[in-house]
């Protein structure tokens, strides 16, 4: 598989497994993946860190300009959403495509670079914080006063985050992970190509979303052993630490179902420590600070 030019970035992490992940904040199975990388991280997260990109595939929404085809294709992008909502346990509302369809599919993605500019720990809270107001609020995150939003939810510095929403700097930010996407040959989304520390190695390219045992296997291949599974944390202390969280997330972390976690969070509503966010499909928590 080809390198991307700068490739030789990954080889100056700490950790020994580098996990580029290209995702697009429109799609709903990049959404899907998020109790799988937490779950990754959870028991993991010793071993690897993830590094977010934009995928290649940005382009497919653009026809929806077109007056003549957008009324389909809004129609058709709102039953996948559906689908993959009912699939995955991961709500996906597409009544947005109803009512506020999205036709600049790119803005989010350059909001998502202006917002890595604070540091990419306040990217990640941000590209969560977009992707819960997409998905769940049916929020049109292509429109600035909504993403000026998801920054004041993410604890970002509005002032420097306008600034550099229209920036060169975060533009080329979000062409370089294109370029990057299409040195690695990255046709699909999302996908995740694992790095290990040995340079001359290619990495390992996973398209799509599999079960969790796949990603383990990959880590196990990419290590050359077994690798020592942590603990997850108490579950309270999960939710302190990810603030909004949904069931199905819970329940792939702690390898519990879904009634299991239901059935704890209602004790921690009673002790007044979680509150419950019903959405079209499923369930999410909000930490009480």
């Amino acid at each position: 598989m080809p390198e991307p030019s700068n490739i030789s970035q990954h080889c100056s992490s700490k950790k020994p497994i580098e996990i580029y992940t290209f995702i697009d904040p429109l799609c709903p199975e990049c959404w899907a993946l998020e109790p799988i990388v937490k779950k990754l991280q959870a028991e993991y997260g010793h071993y690897i860190k993830f590094i977010y990109l934009i995928g290649s595939k940005l382009d497919h929404l653009n026809t929806f300009k077109k007056k003549n085809l957008g009324i389909h294709r809004c129609e058709d992008v709102a039953i996948k959403w559906e689908k993959t909502a009912n699939r995955t346990g991961m709500s996906c509302n597409g009544d947005l495509w109803h009512e506020d369809p999205i036709s600049t599919p790119y803005i989010a993605s350059i909001a998502i670079k202006a917002a890595e500019l604070q540091g990419k720990k306040a990217g990640v809270r941000f590209l969560r914080k977009m992707r819960e107001f997409l998905f769940l609020a049916k929020q049109n995150i292509t429109r600035e006063p909504v993403i000026m939003e998801c920054a004041k939810e993410a604890g970002l510095d509005l002032k420097e985050f306008q600034k550099d929403l229209h920036s060169e700097g975060a533009l080329r930010a979000f062409q370089c992970d294109l370029k990057i996407s299409c040195e690695m040959e990255v046709e699909e989304l999302p996908t995740l190509v694992f790095f290990n520390e040995r340079v001359e190695d290619e990495g390992l390219k996973v398209t799509g979303n599999y079960a969790y045992n796949v990603y383990v296997s990959i880590l196990t291949e990419m290590l050359g052993e077994a690798p020592k599974t942590e603990e997850p944390p108490p579950i309270e202390e999960f939710l302190k630490n990810y603030k909004f969280v949904a069931t199905k997330e819970i329940s792939v972390v702690y390898d519990v179902t879904c009634t299991e976690v239901e059935r704890e969070m209602k004790k921690l509503v009673l002790k007044q420590k979680v509150e419950r966010v019903p959405v079209k499909y499923g369930t999410f928590w909000r930490y009480i600070e």
